[in-house]
C-alpha cells in the first residue's frame, strides 16, 4: 500500500484482526470510534463508479456480515456523482463516501473543501471489447479502430472517467499516427456515462446490453466491464490494450470530514487485505 496517502492520525484495531493505520482522518467532532460490537446498526451511505458495481457489492456483503452495519450503494458514472455531491442536496447529505474511477473527482470534492484527500484503492486499465464478426488481433487494434467501417462505442468524457481514459487512449494513438486523434475524436460514439444515455434492463451489464444491441462493433472499456460483458454474451471477446496505447486507471476514494465514525470504518476497511482480494478476484489491481 502506497503509505504517501495516508493521514496519520491514529491507530485503529479493526474487528477483522489487522491493526492498521487510517487513511482518513477522524472529524473533531467526533468521539473515538466504537468497536463494531458497541456500534449501533445505521446505514452507510455510498456513491460509487459504476464499473465497481459487482465487487462493491460483494466487499458490501462480507461487511454487513461481518460487523453488522448495513451499507446503500449507489453507482454511477462518477462525474455525474460529483456533481450531485458538490449540489449538497438533502437527498446526498447523508452520503459520507465517495469511491470514483478515477482521482480527479474526488480531488475536486477535496479541493472544493468538505472532503478528505482522496487515496487510490484499486486500479483497472482500457481493454477493447469487439463484436465476435470482428477479426482483431492486439497488434491490429489502432487500424481497426481508424477503419470508416468500424463503430467505435465509448463512454462520455468528463462525466465517466472511461470516457476521459478513452481519450488519453486517443491522444497516445496521435504519437503513433498522426491524425489518428481528431479521427477517433469525430467517430467515437460515446454510448454510456451522461446523464441521458439509455440504461439497460434489470441484471443486465449496460456493455453486455450495448453490444448485444448492436450498438458498436468494438467498445472500449475498462477490463472488468468487458470481461463482466463477455459472461452475459460469451461470443464477446476481450483484448488488451497494446502497451504503446494502454491507459492506466486509479481509483480514488475519499470521505466527508465530518463523516461518522461508522463511514470511516467502512473505508479503512475497502484497504485491508480482505477487501483488496475480493477487488483483486474481479479483476482489479493493488493499489
Amino acid at each position: 500500500m502506497d503509505l504517501r496517502f495516508f493521514q496519520p492520525v491514529h491507530w485503529v484495531t479493526l474487528v477483522w484482526g489487522a491493526t492498521i493505520q487510517p487513511a482518513f482522518a477522524q472529524s473533531p467532532a467526533h468521539a473515538p470510534a466504537q468497536s463494531f460490537a458497541q456500534s449501533p446498526v445505521m446505514a452507510i451511505e455510498v456513491f460509487s463508479a459504476g464499473s465497481l458495481r459487482e465487487a462493491l457489492t460483494a466487499i458490501a456483503t462480507d461487511y454487513e456480515a461481518l460487523t453488522g452495519k448495513k451499507l446503500a450503494l449507489t453507482f454511477g458514472a462518477s462525474g455525474l456523482l460529483r456533481e450531485r455531491l458538490e449540489a449538497g442536496g438533502k437527498a446526498d447529505s447523508h452520503t459520507d463516501v465517495f469511491t470514483s474511477a478515477d482521482m480527479g473527482h474526488p480531488q475536486r470534492l477535496f479541493q472544493a473543501g468538505g472532503w478528505q484527500a482522496p487515496v487510490v484503492f484499486a486500479r483497472n486499465g482500457l481493454c477493447a471489447l469487439p463484436q465476435a464478426s470482428v477479426n482483431l488481433r492486439s497488434d491490429d487494434l489502432l487500424e481497426a479502430l481508424l477503419r470508416a467501417d468500424v463503430r467505435l462505442g465509448t463512454s462520455t468524457p468528463k462525466t465517466d472517467p472511461a470516457g476521459d481514459y478513452a481519450w488519453a487512449l486517443f491522444r497516445k494513438a496521435e504519437a503513433l499516427h498522426p491524425g489518428a486523434f481528431a479521427a477517433l475524436d469525430t467517430k467515437a460514439l460515446k454510448l454510456t456515462g451522461a446523464a441521458d444515455s439509455p440504461k439497460p434492463p434489470a441484471g443486465q451489464s449496460v456493455y453486455g446490453w450495448m453490444m448485444r444491441q448492436g450498438q458498436a462493433d468494438i467498445f472500449l472499456t475498462y477490463c472488468t466491464n468487458a470481461i463482466a460483458a463477455q459472461k452475459e454474451v460469451p461470443e464477446l471477446k476481450v483484448l488488451e490494450i497494446p502497451p504503446t496505447l494502454q491507459v492506466g486507471a486509479a481509483y480514488g476514494m475519499t470521505v466527508r470530514k465530518v463523516a461518522s465514525d461508522h463511514s470511516r470504518e467502512f473505508a479503512e476497511y475497502l484497504l485491508t487485505p480482505k477487501a483488496q482480494l475480493v477487488l483483486q478476484r474481479f479483476g482489479f489491481g493493488v493499489p
